[in-house]
């Protein structure tokens, strides 16, 4: 039985087996849940809008495995990915999108306002650019309270281009607040070609005239998510301020469940799983390199369909909300 890389390999930190195989885990589960959805919301059951996150595992994993509960994240209307990533109850989950009474926030959110305050996410947020400005304020928490723990704003290309972005970027700078911003840039802002709608073409190269470090990363590739990310989050830690990271990748679906995505050229999401599924990628580097053997790899995949077959009966099976619920929960109290 491989012991893990016993050296890092020179794109990534040293990951012990334990660690390899729980990145695996929590990708998977993002996948086959999304991918779950895509056919689960044909039945009508599924209220709101669904915006899929297939194809970008390994960037909320690669993120997430350097943070704690104690760390924060904002996410994104495409947020599925990032609440698992992060530790949320998948049943929960599936409840919660399902519009459950049982769900993460009471079947009352649904697919793009799930929260775990617990688990340290902040929040889904479906306006696009809505996140960073929460996200900077959580840093300014963390530096006051000097323990060392971050915040992270996910955003994709769209949302580098929104005033609020800006804003946020500028004050995590001057305040010097360990906010690590992620554009996980998948080439599309709703319908639109980044190409086309980032005039620089270079997200990360913007964030720099804001006075903080950015680096660009290979979103297919989980490894050097972590790596590079790791570099950015340990700066931060250790009072650095803010940086930016740009996941280069691609989403497998169209922006919204439903969308016909006559923007993509014909064959271009089939040619991306074929050459950018990151899954396959962490698959055949660790069992290459003998860090992990393909049996176990099979057996988590199994323990996942098994999971989310479970979270899909349950989510069916559960009680809405009662009318009694309507005005529950619409002011906080202090």
């Amino acid at each position: 039985m491989p012991t893990g890389p016993s050296t890092a390999p020179a794109t990534a930190p040293a990951l012990s087996r334990a660690a390899l195989l729980r990145a695996y885990r929590q990708m998977k589960t993002i996948r086959e849940f999304e991918e779950r959805l895509h056919v689960e919301i044909q039945t009508g059951e599924i209220p709101g809008f669904t915006h899929l996150y297939s194809g970008q595992e390994a960037v909320a994993v690669g993120v997430c495995e350097l943070l704690s509960d104690a760390d924060y994240i904002v996410s994104t209307h495409r947020g599925h990915g990032h609440c698992i990533a992060k530790g949320c109850d998948v049943i929960g989950m599936m409840k919660e999108i399902y519009g459950r009474r049982d769900g993460l926030c009471k079947g009352k959110g649904g697919s793009m306002h799930i929260a775990d305050f617990d688990k340290g996410m902040l929040g889904a947020n479906a306006i696009v650019g809505g996140g960073p400005p929460i996200a900077v304020g959580a840093a300014i928490a963390c530096r006051n309270r000097g323990d060392g723990t971050v915040s992270v704003a996910f955003g994709g290309d769209g949302s580098a281009n929104q005033g609020t972005v800006f804003e946020a970027m500028n004050m995590a700078v001057v305040l010097q607040v360990p906010t690590l911003f992620v554009f996980e840039n998948n080439g599309y802002s709703e319908h639109t070609g980044a190409d086309y709608a980032v005039g620089s073409k270079d997200i990360a190269g913007r964030a720099r005239g804001f006075g903080m470090p950015a680096e660009t990363c290979d979103g297919a590739d989980f490894f050097d998510v972590y790596a590079t990310m790791g570099r950015l989050v340990e700066r931060a830690r250790q009072g650095g301020g803010p940086a930016t990271l740009e996941p280069r990748i691609t989403r497998f679906f169209g922006h919204f469940e439903g969308d016909p995505q006559l923007y993509r050229a014909k064959g271009e999401v089939q040619q991306q799983r074929q050459t950018m599924d990151c899954l396959v990628r962490f698959r055949d580097r660790v069992t290459q390199e003998g860090w992990l053997e393909t049996a176990e790899l099979d057996l988590i995949d199994a323990e996942v369909l098994s999971l989310i077959d479970t979270a899909v009966v349950a989510a069916k099976a559960a009680a809405p909300p009662p009318e009694a619920d309507l005005l529950t929960d619409v002011y906080a109290a202090y």
